[in-house]
């Protein structure tokens, strides 16, 4: 069986968009690109919101990414390399690699592909992940050192979760890593 994670770089104040929608703030240093690579090793399926798709697809899978900075160009062949699932009602197709499912689906695919999978099932986005907080098993902020007094946020609002820390790690550049498991 399969465990779902969700993992997004977060303001201080608990953002993981600034007020204008960009999540430039949280671009990660060469060490904390590491720990994403990592994750992603143990990553089985990517399962992502419209807007991080758009984001992430086009940026990772574009030919200079394989030529850049070795931390960049793995992360680049880890991601082409896993299966993507996009969660959208507005998309009528996505890139190869991804396979595209309805919003109106997620909770059954996303509890299906739980069952049938070994490994993380990674959730990217914040909308795809209120959708599916009762599938997620671990929450796995980096809280980068940075307050954006706004945006949108890691964890939707009125979340009840009871939570148990498993990991904590401290990055020269300040970013912290959490990683807590669902006490069920």
């Amino acid at each position: 069986m399969g465990r779902v994670t969700y993992s997004m770089s977060m303001s201080l104040d608990g953002f993981v968009e600034d007020p204008t929608g960009s999540i430039a703030f949280g671009d990660p240093d060469e060490e904390v690109h590491r720990l994403s690579n990592d994750q992603t090793r143990a990553t089985s399926v990517f399962l992502f919101g419209r807007n991080l798709y758009d984001i992430m697809e086009d940026f990772w899978t574009a030919p200079e990414r394989a030529d850049g900075h070795p931390v960049e160009a793995e992360f680049a062949q880890l991601y082409t390399a896993i299966p993507r699932v996009v969660f959208s009602d507005s998309l009528t197709s996505v890139a190869p690699g991804c396979r595209l499912v309805r919003r109106a689906d997620a909770l059954g695919e996303v509890a299906r592909l739980k069952e049938e999978t070994d490994g993380e099932l990674a959730v990217v986005g914040p909308g795809l992940a209120a959708s599916l907080l009762d599938l997620i098993d671990e929450f796995r902020p980096r809280v980068v050192p940075v307050v954006l007094g706004g945006g949108k946020p890691f964890l939707p609002p009125g979340a009840d979760l009871r939570l148990r820390l498993v990991e904590q790690r401290v990055f020269d550049g300040g970013t912290v890593h959490l990683r807590y498991e669902r006490v069920r």
